[in-house]
This record gives structure tokens, sequence and C-alpha cells, in this order.
């Protein structure tokens, strides 16, 4: 017997808030049978295929140390790392740490409205380039 992971879920003190902004940098999008509201304890945001799916949980306790999980994200545009990490930055996220080297490699570590960390990773173009 095997398993699929059904989705992936985040503690959130705001969940609507944090639905937004993932869905703002996936690009992923509400059910549209159940669209998420300010208030709402729960809100799941699904890629456009969906085939991926994230919740957000509204729970008690903010963030209180580094995340045991994170997401790694890979730019699928053209501008590649340094084009999204400066949209990244306007939308709202955070620089926790910078992994870029001097010959283009590398990552930067991020954070989400809420302190969750996630990286931004170069491009499959960059990497082969």
């Amino acid at each position: 017997m095997t398993v699929s992971i059904s989705h992936t879920t985040f503690d959130s003190l705001d969940a609507y808030a944090q639905s937004k902004f993932w869905a703002h940098v996936l690009d992923f999008h509400d059910d549209p049978a159940d669209p998420n509201q300010p208030g709402d304890d729960e809100c799941m945001i699904s890629s456009p295929d969906g085939t991926q799916r994230l919740l957000f949980i509204t729970v008690p306790d903010s963030k209180q140390v580094k995340n045991r999980v994170h997401l790694d994200l890979e730019p699928s545009e053209v501008g590649g790392r340094d084009l999204e990490l400066e949209r990244l930055l306007a939308i709202g996220a955070t620089q926790v740490d910078d992994q870029r080297r001097p010959d283009g490699t590398g990552w930067v570590v991020l954070a989400d409205p809420e302190g969750n960390e996630f990286c931004i990773l170069r491009s499959e173009t960059e990497r082969t380039a």
C-alpha cells in the first residue's frame, strides 16, 4: 500500500491573510465553491491544475522557533531567482539570509508575513546556463 500527500498544512495566526499571501506567491487560487473569507479558521488554496494544495489553519500561538519543514521555490519565469526575489519582497516577504555565491549559485532565505521561512532557488534555466 502507498499513500500520497493530500495537502500541506500551515499553522497561522491569520489563516485568511496567509492564504492570500501564498496564493499571490505561487499563483494558487481558492476553491470557487468554497472561497476563503476574512475570519475563516481554515483556508485552502490550490495550484492551477489542482495537483498541489496548501491549507492554512488559525491557531492561537505564533511561530516560536525555526521551521522544521519549509518550501524551496524555483522560479518558473524567465527573470530567474533575483527578479523573483524582488517580487516576493514587494508583496510582503522579508529576507532572512542570503546564500548567493559570486558564481551565481546559491539561494535566498525569506520569511512570509508570519515568519515562516522558505527559500528561493535559481530557475532551471539559470542552473543549466
